[in-house]
């Protein structure tokens, strides 16, 4: 990775934040990527975002994945790029990103409680957004 990290549109940090989570058991799996692109040809904070650039991020990401502080120099670009009102937001789409293939794993958790904290989001208001991801990719007993 380059001595100079690159700088980040608020929904260039969103998208790393999702690919994180996706990324973190370092098996990024097909209903993951799925949900990343869904999440960003939907929502309308990717309204006039390029989606072509989800790689160059996703690139970004695994690049510092391979560092041995890149989960750091990855948060402080986040907290550099995202307004602190998107904090709730990028926690969100982490939570779906994360429950997208029905399984919860201990990295993808360990990725999501890390996210939690460096985003400065309370606990109780983290468990509502985690409670909500839950509730929307639930499926119906066999």
């Amino acid at each position: 990775m380059p001595d100079a990290l690159p700088s980040l549109s608020p929904q260039d940090a969103l998208v790393a934040v999702m690919v994180a989570v996706s990324a973190s058991d370092e098996e990024i799996r097909t209903s993951e990527l799925v949900a990343i692109e869904r999440i960003v040809n939907h929502l309308p904070v990717f309204a006039d975002y390029d989606a072509d650039r989800i790689g160059t991020i996703a690139r970004t990401v695994f690049a510092l994945f391979e560092e041995e502080d890149g989960i750091e120099a990855l948060f402080g670009l986040v907290r550099d790029s995202l307004p602190q009102a998107m904090s709730e937001t990028a926690y969100a789409l982490a939570c779906d990103v994360a429950a997208a293939d029905g399984l919860l794993n201990q990295p993808e958790l360990r990725m999501l409680e890390e996210t939690r904290i460096e985003l400065g989001l309370d606990r109780l208001h983290a468990a509502a957004i985690e409670r909500g991801a839950r509730a929307r990719h639930m499926v119906l007993p066999a």
